[in-house]
């Protein structure tokens, strides 16, 4: 395909991430280095500026089979037709294989699920994981079971139409009903395994919150995303000192309200669905640790 770039100076990356939605810029960096972006025939470097009015040539590598077992692993479905799956994922259950991790993921178990209804985007054939959740965050993830369908639900990711909310129990109280976080995430400088606020390498990060409820040391939270970083809401959380209860990588770092992982669960997921035009709401209950946590506060 061709693209043509109206001006000049910015990073031919960044360019074409916003030019092709369906892309994310590592994915765009990918083709870069392995060499299938070209203007005039020749390569384009990936830390190169674009040149007004230039046309690049993109071409997107044929659709492999990715060496990934298909495991008959339940799945609590919770929205399903020809084009769009939505999951809510239990606690424990990795999105996508990795190292440690390399089966019993919820890729697995899709793959088994949708059998040949596949997307095919960045090259690779798989469920169209559109965005992921951490591996002890439990609720809905949307996947999209086509590369029409994964298109359309990236590029609403990106333009943050595609809303995603939280619930979350975090630690001390608020004077506010309600706040937004806006601060920049990135890799944490001297722990790579975390994320932190920073300005060096980061992305812009915005969490808006809303009180539920109120329970003296804790609080019970709504936040909705207006961007998705890795450990997003984690890492904001304990940035304005309110860190989610459970978390003992950004928490308080013991067992608290019985919990072993941090108290946090993607409650509700809003698309307009690819195919129809409709706007989709989807929601799902709290899971039973989430609840057992509020009976301890609640002091049943």
């Amino acid at each position: 395909m061709e693209i043509i770039a109206l001006t000049g100076g910015e990073r031919v990356d960044v360019f074409l991430a916003r030019a092709l939605p369906e892309l994310t810029r590592s994915a765009v960096q990918r083709l870069l280095e392995s060499g299938f972006v070209a203007l005039n025939g020749a390569p384009v470097r990936k830390n190169a500026k674009t040149e007004a009015s230039a046309r690049y040539c993109v071409t997107l590598p044929e659709v492999r089979e990715v060496e990934i077992a298909a495991q008959d692993i339940p799945l609590d479905v919770v929205f399903e037709d020809d084009d769009v799956l939505v999951i809510n994922k239990p606690k424990g259950m990795v999105v996508h294989p990795a190292a440690g991790h390399s089966d019993g993921t919820l890729v697995n178990a899709l793959l088994h699920h949708c059998g040949n209804s596949l997307s095919g985007i960045n090259g690779e054939k798989r469920p169209g994981i559109v965005h992921r959740i951490d591996m002890d965050t439990t609720g809905l993830l949307i996947v999209a079971k086509n590369d029409f369908s994964h298109q359309a639900l990236a590029a609403q990711l990106k333009d943050h139409t595609l809303r995603r909310t939280y619930e979350c129990i975090v630690r001390g109280g608020f004077r506010e009903d309600s706040g937004t976080v806006n601060a920049p995430i990135g890799r944490h400088p001297l722990d790579r395994k975390k994320m932190a606020v920073t300005e060096k390498n980061s992305r812009e990060a915005v969490t808006h919150w809303e009180v539920i409820a109120r329970y003296g040391q804790y609080t019970h939270l709504r936040c909705r995303l207006e961007t998705g970083r890795t450990h997003q809401i984690r890492v904001h959380m304990a940035y304005i000192h309110h860190p989610i209860a459970g978390d003992s990588v950004y928490g308080i770092g013991r067992p608290e309200l019985g919990l072993t992982t941090q108290c946090l669960h993607a409650r509700e997921l809003t698309f307009v669905h690819p195919r129809t035009g409709q706007e989709v709401t989807v929601t799902c209950p709290l899971p039973e640790y989430f609840q057992n946590a509020l009976r301890r506060l609640q002091g049943l």
